[in-house]
């Protein structure tokens, strides 16, 4: 059954049930009203000084009539006749004789000897006419007749250079890292050393096993005898490998 539905015959009908009042928080209220009813309020009152306060209305006799806001020109105004703002300089006359053997610095003979500027080469690529430069058309080997034509270009020079060097740095530092984990050759006195000590630790863990109850019941005790039987299993693979080899190499560091 839901929640807050009980059946007629319940007696928890028979309890009061208290009215929760609703509490509302509080309105919320900027801190910055203030300060923009203060900025509202200037600006609004910035506007109050653009035109006269009060403005003549006309009356209602006088209303708004058609074409009453265009311009009239006055129909008896005369046309202009001068029409001209400068006057021009009079024809001379037949029997004038021109000014002759003026003289200037203009070089009037290179003007007739100048070579015409050649026109660039175009090509027609359609029956109606339109036309491109044959420079931009492709049909000229421009670029295979550059000087550095078929050459590696210099970005590409400067990236093998780069990756060469990089090659380089990466095989020093790799032969550095082998420098250093090089091995050294253990001596016939320091292989008798480790070989007494790998001995000495397999009794210690021999006789800790042979210590072990004959019964063993609990999981920690067998854990333990686990451990200790793979203790001594490795101490003798180091044992018999010290005992077969005479030459060890072991990490110089």
């Amino acid at each position: 059954m839901p929640e807050g539905v009980k059946p007629p015959e319940s007696i928890y009908n028979c309890i009061p049930e208290e009215e929760r009042k609703i509490e509302k928080p509080p309105l919320y209220m900027s801190k910055h009203r203030p300060a923009v009813l203060l900025e509202s309020k200037s600006n609004k009152d910035a506007r109050r000084t653009m035109g006269p306060a009060k403005i003549m209305v006309s009356p209602p006799d006088n209303y708004l009539k058609k074409h009453s806001t265009e311009a009239r020109v006055s129909k008896n105004t005369p046309p202009s006749k001068h029409v001209r703002t400068v006057r021009k300089p009079p024809v001379p006359l037949r029997t004038e004789v021109p000014l002759m053997g003026i003289p200037t610095k203009k070089a009037c003979l290179n003007t007739t000897v100048m070579v015409p500027k050649k026109p660039h080469p175009t090509i027609v690529d359609s029956n109606k006419g339109s036309k491109q430069l044959l420079e931009n058309s492709g049909l000229v080997p421009k670029y295979s007749r550059k000087k550095d034509y078929g050459q590696v270009p210099e970005y590409l020079l400067q990236r093998n250079e780069e990756e060469r060097i990089a090659q380089e740095r990466h095989e020093d530092f790799l032969k550095e890292q082998r420098e250093q984990a090089s091995m050294k050759n253990l001596s016939e006195e320091e292989r008798q050393a480790v070989l007494e000590t790998l001995k000495k630790n397999w009794d210690k863990v021999h006789h800790e096993y042979q210590c072990l109850p004959l019964i063993i019941e609990t999981l920690s005790r067998k854990t333990h005898k686990l451990r200790l039987e793979e203790a001594m299993t490795q101490l003798e693979r180091d044992i018999n490998l010290f005992e077969r080899f005479k030459t060890i190499y072991i990490p110089s560091n």
